[in-house]
């Protein structure tokens, strides 16, 4: 597995470790529970698996062409770890209400899947090609997604940990 998506993978399980599905159930008003919130992440593994199930399905890379936007916002995500606040995440990385023991268990499942279809597309592709587009990110490589999704999941392991703690 990719160094830097193990490391996460640990983190996420050091995050949960000791904890009951009822306490990560809590939540403010309003808000997602820490069970949502890992749930968001494991969903984000899956899609990024199936689109990159999609490419080695194409033979192909499915990216589109980067705007200056997709640029601007790679730039921040990528190289300052800057992920902005009040971003609604996109419907299907939305909560379904996957069961809690399920996410739990299968999350860290879920993040290894994700990086061996990258892999496998990156063999087929090379690290170089630009794989599939981010939803807000536009198209990214291989070692962009892991990286993207290594950002992405630090800043929720925070909401996490202080729901955990509150």
């Amino acid at each position: 597995m990719d160094p830097g998506l193990e490391k996460l993978r640990q983190e996420i399980a050091a995050a949960i470790t000791g904890i009951s599905i009822h306490e990560l159930s809590r939540h403010p008003e309003g808000k997602w529970s820490a069970v949502e919130v890992l749930e968001h992440l494991y969903l984000t593994y899956t899609g990024t698996a199936k689109g990159m199930s999609r490419v080695l399905e194409a033979g192909k890379p499915l990216a589109t062409i980067s705007t200056l936007k997709h640029r601007q916002r790679r730039f921040f995500v990528l190289n300052f770890r800057f992920l902005p606040q009040g971003r609604k995440a996109p419907e299907r990385t939305q909560p379904r209400g996957t069961p809690a023991e399920t996410v739990v268990n299968e999350i860290g499942l879920r993040l290894s899947e994700m990086d061996e279809m990258i892999r496998a597309c990156e063999e087929k592709l090379g690290k170089k090609a630009k794989l599939l587009d981010h939803p807000v990110l536009g198209p990214l490589t291989g070692a962009q997604w892991r990286k993207f999704h290594c950002v992405h999941g630090r800043h929720h392991l925070q909401q996490v940990r202080r729901l955990r703690a509150g």
